[in-house]
């Protein structure tokens, strides 16, 4: 643990309401970024959820618990557990909302668009191993721990979720 997690927990253990604010400040980026990329459509609002979420959690551990708190992987458990079930939800009911005149006045960002269609093709659980490795840039220990899976398995997660990007991709985008 670092000495950043270490005094945050060590806050967290003395008195939650006063330490979560850190608590959301340190991670919200790094959830709000694996989420967008996992549920683009929902990304702020289960960002909220997550930590949400974990104020409840927290208000109920005992101070040892939070002291030893590893925030980071928890979070993200925490963030991605709610993108599947989103995902779930999405595939039993498929959302029928109508394109309102904000969404056709925001253009897409160039290329954005592409990438977030070609990383929405992969298995959720590969996408988000990729996203927890190059967009939050996690070690793969964390994102086996985030993910509840073998670390082998997040790295063969991850290498066949990017030659299938790759191939999808036109050799003249690919950057050597």
């Amino acid at each position: 643990m670092t000495d950043e997690q270490d005094q945050l927990g060590v806050a967290l253990a003395r008195d939650v309401d006063r330490a979560f604010p850190d608590l959301v400040r340190t991670h919200q980026d790094a959830v709000y970024a694996t989420l967008r990329r996992l549920t683009p459509d929902v990304a702020e609002d289960l960002t909220q959820e997550t930590f949400v979420r974990a104020y409840r959690a927290l208000r109920e551990w005992p101070p040892a618990r939070r002291r030893d708190l590893r925030a980071r992987p928890w979070l993200l458990t925490i963030a991605t557990n709610l993108a599947r079930n989103d995902a779930r939800r999405r595939t039993r009911r498929p959302a029928t909302r109508p394109l309102d005149e904000h969404d056709a006045a925001v253009p897409a960002a160039p290329g954005r668009t592409d990438w977030d269609a070609l990383l929405g093709t992969l298995e959720l659980h590969v996408r988000t191993a990729i996203v927890l490795r190059h967009v939050v840039g996690l070690p793969i220990a964390e994102i086996a721990e985030v993910l509840h899976r073998p670390a082998g398995t997040v790295k063969s997660d991850i290498h066949r979720g990017l030659a299938r990007l790759r191939t999808a991709l036109d050799p003249e985008e690919v950057v050597a």
